[in-house]
């Protein structure tokens, strides 16, 4: 999983059939001491996820996939599968 900050939208007028109500955000990778790194990815929203949303990302297929769209084989690389209210460090 990857820790990210969402900081955009991205707006497809055209997309396969799969991804039809689907929304696709840009996220920044961040440590969990909240620091940006170099890493960013897009990926697909399944929890209503919004700008400056601190994020788990999935990145496997077949998780991905099942999660953003509810259907199996899509081929979709990166899910947003959570939004983190709060990191705790030990």
């Amino acid at each position: 999983m990857i820790l990210a900050k969402v900081v955009g939208n991205v707006v497809a007028s055209q997309k396969n059939q799969r991804y039809e109500n689907a929304r696709i955000m840009l996220c920044q990778q961040i440590t969990p001491e909240g620091e940006e790194t170099a890493y960013t990815v897009l990926a697909l929203d399944s929890v209503d996820s919004g700008v400056g949303d601190t994020v788990l990302i999935v990145q496997e297929g077949w998780g991905a996939s099942t999660a953003a769209t509810g259907k199996p084989q899509a081929a979709i690389d990166s899910a947003i599968v959570g939004v983190v209210d709060r990191i705790d460090l030990a």
